[in-house]
């Protein structure tokens, strides 16, 4: 760095100069170590303190910051959009309308076909037309509400699996960078998990205590709802 130091470390041991040689080289290494710290810039000076804070940072992310981080943007990410939250819902609505094994049945095939959905999306894979599949979602359970569609619990099962790949790879497409990815797909699966359970207890309630045409009422507004998203007009 254009500091040449003025001394060298001694070729044998130091008890063998006198204490007041000895003490003299001391100094003198001292006040050279010091020239050398002055003559620092700025830039070489931080360097070391980068470093530090680099390998700080570094420790946080794999230290489980990262992955707490993760969890709380997957449980928030399913309820930051209104799309999401009508056809998780609608699904919970359906599956209850439907009735039998369909209320466990259809929750869980969107849960797990979501799950594959937020996987691809991971990846980095391009998935196809993900913003219309999710507005067609929310327009189609809209309707087979509104029509109070009674199939086979397969078939309802293949129809909201089918959707839930397009809401899975829009979460796993849009997971934080630093983000665990464990960790946010467990936060958004339970999210998703709750806002079925919601959906189902809706849809119980609805049949129990109001009109068929209410349920079917709500049903026609998720639909229009849909339709408004997909327009890019909600």
């Amino acid at each position: 760095m254009g500091v040449e130091l003025g001394w060298q470390f001694p070729t044998s041991d130091a008890t063998s100069y006198p204490p007041e040689t000895a003490k003299n080289h001391e100094n003198s290494a001292h006040a050279d170590c010091m020239r050398v710290i002055d003559s620092l810039s700025n830039e070489e000076a931080k360097f070391p303190i980068m470093i530090s804070n680099s390998a700080t940072s570094l420790f946080f992310a794999h230290a489980g910051h990262g992955s707490s981080s993760g969890f709380l943007h997957g449980l928030m990410h399913p309820v930051g959009g209104l799309d999401h939250i009508l056809a998780m819902v609608a699904v919970g609505v359906w599956a209850a309308m439907l009735g039998g094994r369909a209320v466990w049945l259809v929750p869980a095939t969107f849960v797990i076909l979501m799950a594959v959905g937020a996987a691809i999306g991971m990846s980095g894979f391009d998935f196809p037309a993900v913003e219309p599949g999710i507005g067609a979602s929310v327009i189609l359970l809209g309707l087979l509400i509104t029509m109070a569609a009674n199939v086979p619990p397969a078939a309802a099962a293949g129809i909201v699996g089918f959707f839930a790949l397009f809401h899975g790879a829009a979460h796993g497409g849009e997971m934080p960078f630093a983000a665990s990815g464990v960790a946010y797909g467990l936060g958004f699966l339970i999210s998703t998990a709750a806002l079925h359970l919601c959906g189902v207890a809706l849809g119980v309630g609805m049949q129990r205590v109001s009109p068929p045409v209410i349920c079917r009422t709500a049903g026609a507004a998720v639909a229009i709802a849909g339709g408004l998203i997909l327009a890019g007009m909600l």
